[in-house]
């Protein structure tokens, strides 16, 4: 779709409008009728197969025109098995408990008032990521799910396949009879569309913003909707001198090298001294396709570390790339972590109970591990189902956000007649 610069408020706006409407009449849904959305949406994503690939090759072929990164395209890219597993993903979430009406606690107050406080949908949510065409279905997914309507607005890289994503989507939907607006994307590649949203407060309950530091310094900037934070993933593994070292190679390997793409990969190991001269070279010897940058100390222990800058230190990669950092001592590995992490995952490698609870405690990021690769950081290894991204702030929800976390509450106050005194 085309849209012209002055007509894109009016567009964003209607767009928001329309979700608004949506949201009421989903708030009255059965859990069967959500559920029997998602299942026909997972198997529209499966029969759709050929058509999402397709537009994703698209998306790929621009990418690379426009000289994308290997691991930018990863992150981009979809083949059978990645549909297949969004399906799977979209599907799951129909088999968890529904989080709308939990009731979470309940008051009897000694004048016969009953309070509950009960959980409820947030609304409308606006979801601005970038090149990941998956977010389309677990956001869409979970939203549905938990209640609330969706305004999707992806990066231009994965327009092509975000949209055939969201067809698939809305025939979910269609067949469980439910209004299309629940779950809607923006259908122009124009960035004013994303200010627009921003500042769409009379509609839009909550924005979440997924992406590099420039998308959330964007929506932090310009929001006038409250936001949910998810920032860049500089994650650490830690490895403790009272470490297993050949569980900690395994450990960062698979941490740094699985997917490179994802906001959960090791971007720095910390190693303390007692270790280093030792771990360093099976780490280089394990992973000759990394690149590892140290600075002096840590360059004595393997001559084939190159120079880090300042600069590496606070890096999100995104690609075959370490930084290294040698301390002294825990004390001076937590000092170092909570300098330089960006708050999402941070995990220690060590056989001592007793540093693995200081280190869990003192380390103040959404997601702690101990003897555990930081690409367990995902809502669906924490049996969500999905995830629409991890929250690194504090506030409402933080770590993988799932359904619950799209869940706010009010209370229900039931009465017989009393009035107040």
């Amino acid at each position: 779709m085309t849209v012209m610069s002055d007509e894109i408020r009016e567009y964003v706006y209607k767009l928001a409008a329309d979700a608004g409407k949506a949201a009421r009449q989903l708030a009255t849904a059965s859990t069967k009728q959500k559920n029997d959305a998602l299942r026909a949406a997972a198997a529209a994503l499966r029969a759709r197969t050929s058509d999402i690939l397709a537009a994703n090759a698209k998306d790929i072929n621009k990418a690379r025109k426009d000289g994308k990164n290997d691991a930018f395209i990863d992150r981009l890219m979809l083949d059978e098995a990645r549909v297949g597993a969004v399906a799977d993903a979209v599907e799951s979430i129909a088999e968890l408990p529904d989080p709308v009406g939990r009731e979470l606690a309940t008051f009897n107050r000694p004048n016969g008032l009953k309070i509950e406080r009960v959980a409820v949908p947030i609304g409308v949510i606006g979801m601005v990521f970038e090149s990941r065409p998956n977010v389309g279905a677990d956001a869409g997914a979970l939203c549905l799910k938990s209640g609330n309507a969706v305004i999707l607005r992806g990066g231009s890289e994965s327009y092509h396949s975000t949209g055939e994503i969201v067809a698939c989507m809305k025939a979910g939907l269609n067949a469980a009879g439910l209004p299309e607006e629940i779950i809607q994307v923006v259908d122009t590649t124009d960035r004013a569309a994303v200010r627009h949203l921003l500042k769409c407060a009379e509609h839009v309950d909550l924005i979440i913003p997924r992406g590099g530091k420039g998308l959330v310094k964007l929506v932090i900037d310009e929001a006038a909707v409250p936001t949910l934070q998810h920032l860049d993933g500089n994650c650490h593994t830690y490895v403790h001198h009272a470490a297993n070292l050949e569980k900690a190679v395994a450990l960062i390997k698979n941490a740094k090298l699985r997917r490179t793409g994802i906001c959960g990969a090791t971007e720095s190991v910390v190693l303390d001294k007692q270790v280093a001269k030792d771990l360093l070279p099976k780490l280089l010897d394990a992973m000759p396709e990394c690149e590892f940058r140290g600075d002096g100390t840590t360059q004595a222990c393997d001559q084939r570390i190159i120079a880090a800058s300042d600069e590496d230190w606070g890096t999100e990669y995104l690609d075959a790339v370490l930084s290294v950092k040698v301390v002294e001592n825990l004390d001076e590995a937590i000092d170092f972590i909570s300098q330089h992490s960006s708050a999402h995952t941070d995990a220690i490698v060590t056989e001592d109970p007793a540093a693995a609870t200081t280190f869990l405690n003192a380390i103040d990021s959404a997601v702690v591990m101990h003897n555990a690769s930081t690409q367990f950081s995902d809502g669906g290894e924490f049996g969500m189902g999905a995830e629409i991204g991890i929250a690194t702030g504090k506030i409402h929800a933080r770590g993988p956000v799932g359904l619950e976390q799209l869940t706010t509450f009010k209370y229900k106050v039931m009465g017989d007649g009393q009035t107040r005194p």
